[in-house]
């Protein structure tokens, strides 16, 4: 079977230039005009992913996607936005994006990052132990201790892969699935640079080149929520070569 989109998409030029690209790449799409219609076709049958548009009129993209979050809904969501700054793109991630695409935007690259969202999407279906995409995590008290082989430690770090949960100390981090992936993988390889085209292919399936900001943003946002006032910084830049986790 296809996969489905759901695209919203005020600009009607480029909603239907859109369409019809991913109808051809064997999607089945369904176009919407704005967030409110998007609410509602969500609703009424769940797409494999969205494409949504950041600036609507009424709801807007952010909304669409902030409501869906609320409502626990994990399908993956492609952010179109012309918005550059990193601030627009950090609003982005946390009303619950998982990637997103600047525009003007070719529309290879539009097709590269929902491939990547859905590999990602069908991945833990298959993991033992995980949730599957689109059904929302009960709520779980931490365990009382790692149990053997379970847990992946490094600087004061701890990530349960299987659960898809994340500690620094005795704070659980409250991460979207981009975050949580880019920390596990750090973690697992804590001490070691990681160059961007390494952590491009692991964590999207698809290196963007070396004038994509999509890295340093998430690794930005993902400093926010793992650094403390008073503790040291860990996740450090390598400048010209990626990143690496490590406590100095």
């Amino acid at each position: 079977m296809p996969h489905t989109v759901l695209l919203a998409e005020d600009d009607r030029a480029i909603r239907h230039a859109l369409e019809r690209a991913l109808t051809l790449e064997g999607y089945r799409v369904t176009a919407v005009a704005d967030g409110v219609e998007a609410l509602a076709q969500a609703h009424r049958s769940r797409p494999d992913v969205l494409v949504l548009d950041v600036m609507m009129p009424g709801i807007d993209g952010l909304q669409v996607c902030r409501a869906l979050r609320a409502e626990g809904d994990r399908t993956p969501v492609l952010m179109l936005t012309a918005l550059v700054e990193t601030a627009d793109r950090i609003a982005g991630l946390d009303a619950g994006a998982d990637d997103y695409v600047v525009k003007p935007f070719d529309v290879d690259e539009v097709f590269a990052r929902l491939r990547a969202l859905l590999r990602r999407a069908a991945a833990p279906a298959s993991a033992p132990g995980e949730v599957s995409a689109g059904v929302p995590e009960p709520a779980r008290e931490p365990s009382p201790g790692p149990a053997a082989g379970r847990f992946v430690e490094a600087a004061g770090v701890r990530v349960d892969p299987r659960a898809r949960r994340a500690w620094r100390g005795g704070r659980e981090l409250e991460l979207t699935r981009t975050e949580f992936e880019l920390l596990e993988l750090l973690v697992r390889n804590a001490g070691t640079v990681l160059d961007h085209s390494t952590i491009y292919d692991r964590i999207w399936g698809y290196d963007f080149g070396p004038g994509s900001k999509n890295l340093a943003v998430y690794v930005g946002y993902l400093r926010r929520k793992l650094d403390e006032p008073d503790g040291p910084r860990l996740i450090h830049t390598v400048r010209g070569v990626g990143y690496v986790l490590r406590e100095d």
